[in-house]
């Protein structure tokens, strides 16, 4: 059974902007389905101008926040996952320390959902003059693109990792989930959690993120591969993680299994490698061997939005991998995870789970 602050995350806690958009407002911004980008300085106008042009919805997001929270919400065991990011001394920063685990914010900007006990993440967030990160979700079709300006979530200092009620936190959890998107904001803080991983025979997972995560912090990313077990990612991101070492495939199950076989820091654990292809099965290599997992299919018509579904597989995946289960079960609750979030707008869930 997990126990309380068995899965510990840190990333970048964001605000989501997200709305239904169109074609021309894609092609004004330079947008990309399917990708996620940090905002340049030709983007930051699209904040407001969704707002204006669009209904839109405020949901609490970011990465690793998102997957920790999908983890709680299956695991439904109180106090089972914490978390730690930045975030700005303002009014969503506040809506976002008081509660983790909200499943929407109106567009009022007040919180409309009182989780369950079973619901609650601990969360110790590092308190930034920056005003909070945000994230602009522009939906066409039902898939995604992100936008995000980090903001208050790109000023996470080691120093607060190193607090002695923090790094409590670093000590009692088994497993540690820290997305790629970090490696932009505090790579030493990943590396000090990632060596106590190591040091006390823990598990540490990652995710590739992002294209541009593989292409523009290559060597940082090189540099903290060496301590992870699990990596995720999905086919995009694989073929962008192969192209940039040089590997001359595109095949994702010969990437995967390349990724799984990359030197590592400690032979306790070996390296598996988990990258989901949306409709297409989840592939897992280990020990130069590959598995196909087939996932739940959904109608067409039943999608709302992809946002948050590679988010919430992870989510599903850690919450059984806690619990020491084999690895089909882990994929199993991750395709669950998603499908359940593909059906809501944003990161969302209903209030309790029914994967059996």
């Amino acid at each position: 059974m997990a126990q309380e602050g068995v899965l510990l995350g840190m990333g970048n806690p964001l605000l989501d902007i997200s709305a239904v958009v169109d074609q021309e407002f894609l092609d004004k911004y330079d947008i990309k389905l399917n990708n996620a980008i940090l905002a340049e300085e030709k983007h930051l106008p699209l904040y407001e101008e969704m707002a204006s042009k669009f209904k839109v919805e405020y949901i609490a997001g970011g990465a690793t926040q998102n997957s920790i929270r999908v983890a709680q919400w299956l695991l439904q065991i109180p106090g089972a996952t914490s978390y730690m990011g930045s975030i700005g001394k303002d009014k969503f920063g506040e809506e976002m320390k008081k509660n983790a685990t909200q499943a929407g914010v109106n567009v009022a900007g007040d919180i409309d959902l009182h989780p369950p006990q079973s619901h609650i993440v601990t969360v110790h967030y590092y308190e930034d003059d920056a005003p909070t990160g945000t994230c602009g979700v522009c939906v066409v079709g039902g898939e995604r693109s992100l936008i995000a300006n980090l903001s208050a979530a790109n000023c996470y200092k080691p120093d607060h990792l190193k607090k002695p009620e923090n790094w409590a936190l670093v000590e009692k959890a088994k497993f540690y989930y820290i997305a790629g998107f970090f490696l932009t904001v505090s790579p030493e803080s990943i590396l000090h959690v990632a060596e106590h991983a190591v040091a006390n025979n823990k598990i540490f997972c990652t995710n590739l993120s992002a294209p541009f995560i593989c292409e523009f912090f290559k060597d940082v990313q090189d540099k903290v591969f060496p301590y992870m077990d699990y990596v995720f990612g999905n086919e995009t991101e694989a073929r962008a993680f192969s192209k940039v070492h040089g590997w001359e495939t595109e095949n994702v199950e010969e990437i995967a299994v390349k990724i799984s076989q990359l030197p590592k820091a400690s032979g306790t654990h070996k390296r598996i490698t988990v990258i989901t292809q949306g409709a297409d099965p989840v592939v897992v290599a280990e020990d130069g061997k590959v598995k196909t997992l087939p996932v739940v299919l959904l109608p067409k018509e039943k999608l709302v939005d992809t946002n948050g579904a590679g988010d919430a597989f992870v989510g599903g995946f850690l919450s059984q991998l806690v619990l020491g289960k084999p690895i089909e079960e882990c994929v199993r609750a991750g395709c669950y995870a998603a499908n359940v979030i593909i059906q809501r707008s944003g990161c969302t869930y209903p209030e309790k789970p029914d994967f059996k």
